[in-house]
């Protein structure tokens, strides 16, 4: 929990806590095609190091 602070409203942190929450969420929704390809290069690099 985070530290009460003199002047600081609580349903206000709640607030810009689900939009901030919102925001990573949909980052991380927008990042998930990058997923196969990103996994594809690691393979690729990792592909004559192992041997």
């Amino acid at each position: 929990m985070a530290a009460r602070v003199g002047g600081r409203n609580l349903a206000i942190t709640w607030i810009v806590g689900f939009l901030c929450a919102g925001i990573v969420g949909a980052l991380v929704w927008l990042s998930l095609p990058a997923g196969p390809g990103l996994l594809y290069m690691v393979g690729q690099l990792l592909d004559g190091t192992v041997p």
